[in-house]
This record gives structure tokens, sequence and C-alpha cells, in this order.
């Protein structure tokens, strides 16, 4: 199964895709789309919304996986996260794949063991679990570290929901 981890922001949106084979992962590609500060909002969400288009256009996934907003003091940047997070929610279904969303504290304890680790942590497990990833950026190791949770837990919600 190969699996577009998706890290939303409107100033940046990291991106990785990785394959999973029953419990191994491997690293397929990774990056981070980048908006100009000066444009305007609408623009900035087109862009986006366009990246990820070529993305999933180049690499195929099967399924993608979004982080959920974390509470921001700042109304105007929760604003901005919440829009950047609906191109990320949208794309992938609009491509009829399956999106699951994780709380940050899930992927984190999905990736490093413990739900409150630093991004810095996040960062060293994703060059254990996935050492061809190379020097990777936090959102592009945040992306990635998303596509992990989502290729851990998964097949648990797809069990599930063949139960019921």
């Amino acid at each position: 199964m190969r699996i577009l981890g998706i890290d939303p922001g409107l100033q940046k949106t990291g991106w990785g895709i990785i394959e999973s084979v029953g419990s191994s992962l491997q690293y397929i590609a990774s990056g981070t789309i980048k908006t100009q500060a000066k444009e305007a909002t609408p623009k900035r969400l087109a862009y986006i919304d366009k990246e990820l288009e070529k993305i999933i256009e180049a690499f195929s996934p099967d399924t993608a996986a979004v982080e959920e907003t974390f509470i921001n003091a700042d109304p105007q940047s929760a604003i901005k996260l919440g829009q950047a997070r609906g191109i990320a929610l949208v794309v992938p279904a609009r491509n009829g794949l399956s999106v699951g969303e994780y709380a940050a504290n899930k992927v984190k304890k999905s990736v490093v063991g413990a739900g409150h680790a630093g991004k810095q942590q996040v960062g060293m497990m994703i060059k254990v679990l996935l050492p061809k990833a190379g020097k990777l950026g936090e959102d592009e190791a945040d992306a990635l570290a998303i596509a992990i949770c989502h290729a851990h837990h998964k097949p648990v919600k797809e069990r599930m929901e063949n139960i019921c």
C-alpha cells in the first residue's frame, strides 16, 4: 500500500510517500510545498491544491493521511491552518483516495513511542525507520510520520469496518 502523508500549513505543507508491505516500510519520496507570504490567501491555497494534484499524479498513492488541527492561541493562524488543512483533505478525496486523520499525539506515539515527543525526536526516528529518506526538513519528517501512523492504524480501521 502506497501512503501519502500530509502535514498541512499555509506557508509550508509537508508531504511524504511511503510504501507499506506488511510491517515493512519503504521511503518513496517527500518534499515541502512553499507558498509566498505576499500572495493573497486564495492564490496560496490554489497553489497547494495544484501541487498536491501533481504529487498524487506522479506517485499514485493508494490512500492518504492528514494531521488533525491542534488548538492554536492565535485565531488568525488557526483559520489559515484550517484552510490549508481543508485543501489537504479535499485533494486526495477528489482523487478517489480514502483519507485518514490523526491527532499529533497519536502520530508522535506511533513513531517515537511518546505522544509528547519533540520535532527533533520525530525527525531522528524517521531517519531510523526510513534511512533512504536522507536529510529532511521538519515538515517533510512530520508528513512521513503521519504516513507511518496511517500504515500502523489503517489496517485496524479496515478490519473494524469489515466487521460492522
